[in-house]
């Protein structure tokens, strides 16, 4: 006998953006179940942004012992147990879990069913044995790791980001299938930890960045031996001695290389095939939801976020989209995501971090723009850090207002949070000029770049004779 839930919200996919929604609502008072066919916490806690952030801490301490000897610091060659280092990372996926589990989410009153979700109509849900006639649906099933259909890789025990956490032991020659965040992120990775890198990508790397940006960071790839073949299409893949081999074309040359794991990272796919999305009059193609500026489906009682509609992929952008949805649903209050400005980072070293327009979006949209940088060699902590590679960008109108501001060099991610809430205030460059920053600090670079819109003025005859008379009246 099936059991009957008619809550006001049911919530399908345990996700950061799926907890988020689910945990406001029930923290309102609002009756919520919750349908979760995997681990709570989803892509980001289990296989994305915390096991790759722990892993790249681990392998950012390996390279700062590699070049201690920069310091005066003679060390001895980093000693790497890579057992440990797994370890490292699942600890941490540990002590975060509570915050996303079943066990915390029952507690806050919300009802949770571990198993899949399946549309029977427009109103119904079903998930186990139990059906689910909610008020409201949210989709927040999140994504997956894209196969790409490569002659012989099925053959070979390939790792994505849901398995390659799992390994041990050293990796001795990765070959990573895609140039994206999570395949530098994890290639560069590996590399610290002492594996030999190989990196292919069809069309050419961080085509989406400021190419500027995009140079100093392939640069540090380049100079750390991490091989690189951009529009590069490997043509099949089989077991060999050493683990596998690759075969491609390189010029005109047919080439195989060989070695130890191959990590699939060519992309991310909504996770939808199992929702019957057709039953519940939900329009959708094989890659996302269609949803309008609400964020709401061709069902009206259906909304959609996240990986689910497509689009960029970052836990904080379905987090911003749980918001939306509370407003939306509960409040009938009318916001949308027309206007965000959302940031990304890539937690590369350098890290590259960007908000609003590139310069070249800038460009497309208007020719009346500036455009203002200032480099990290100039700044003293960073020389201090002997961490001199990169620069900050900044777009603005002519008046000075910011519309978008790349950063590539050391905590970019960290010195981008004032840009957000510059262009979020819509806020102009020279406003930045007032701010007393702690000496000496990283987040200086974004004083200096913001004098020098001022620098112009330097040049006019009309100032320096105001500054002549004001110095002769004492």
């Amino acid at each position: 006998m099936e059991e009957e839930l008619t809550p006001d919200l049911c919530v399908i996919g345990g996700g950061s953006g799926g907890l988020s929604v689910a945990a406001a609502a029930a923290q309102l008072g609002v009756s919520v179940v919750l349908v979760e066919k995997g681990l709570m916490g989803g892509d980001c806690l289990n296989y994305g942004c915390v096991p790759s952030k722990a892993l790249l801490a681990a392998a950012k301490r390996a390279e700062a012992v590699r070049t201690a000897s920069t310091f005066g610091i003679d060390v001895l060659e980093a000693q790497i147990d890579h057992r440990a280092v797994h370890d490292h990372v699942h600890r941490a996926i540990a002590n975060i879990a509570p915050n996303d589990s079943a066990e915390r989410f029952t507690g806050l009153g919300v009802r949770v069913i571990q198993a899949q979700a399946s549309f029977l109509d427009k109103d119904t849900l079903e998930a186990g044995r139990v059906l689910v006639r909610a008020r409201r649906f949210v989709i927040a099933t999140g994504g997956s790791p894209v196969i790409p259909a490569i002659p012989g890789l099925d053959d070979v025990p390939y790792l994505t980001n849901e398995t390659i956490f799992d390994i041990g032991e050293r990796i001795q020659h990765l070959i990573v299938l895609g140039g994206g965040p999570i395949g530098l992120e994890l290639g560069q990775a590996h590399a610290m930890l002492g594996a030999e890198v190989t990196i292919f990508d069809t069309g050419e790397f961080l085509t989406k960045e400021d190419p500027e940006a995009a140079r100093v960071l392939l640069k540090r790839f380049y100079d750390s031996g991490i091989a690189m073949y951009p529009n590069t299409r490997v043509e099949r893949v089989e077991r060999s001695v050493q683990g596998l081999a690759v075969h491609f074309h390189h010029g005109t040359d047919n080439v195989v290389l060989k070695g130890s794991h191959i990590l699939v990272a060519a992309g991310r796919k909504p996770n939808l095939k199992s929702l019957s999305l057709d039953r519940a009059g939900i329009s959708h193609t094989d890659r996302s939801i269609k949803v309008n500026e609400q964020l709401r489906t061709s069902n009206r009682k259906v909304y959609a976020i996240g990986d689910a509609i497509g689009g960029q992929q970052f836990t904080h952008l379905a987090n911003y989209h749980a918001g939306i949805v509370i407003k939306n649903a509960l409040f009938r209050l009318k916001p949308d995501v027309s206007a965000m400005n959302i940031p990304r980072v890539m937690y590369t070293d350098p890290e590259l971090a960007q908000v609003g327009l590139t310069e070249q979006e800038a460009r497309e949209k208007s020719r009346r723009i500036r455009i203002f940088r200032w480099p990290f060699a100039d700044n003293d902590r960073a020389q201090c850090e002997r961490r001199t590679e990169g620069f900050i960008k900044v777009i603005t109108k002519k008046d000075g207002t910011v519309l978008g501001v790349t950063i590539v060099g050391p905590e970019a991610g960290e010195l981008l949070q004032l840009w957000i809430v510059a262009i979020a205030k819509e806020m102009r460059i020279g406003d930045l000029t007032s701010l007393v920053l702690p000496y000496p600090t990283l987040s200086e670079i974004s004083k200096r770049v913001a004098f020098t819109y001022y620098q112009p003025l330097l040049t006019k005859g009309w100032l320096r004779r105001i500054i002549g008379l004001l110095r002769k009246l004492g």
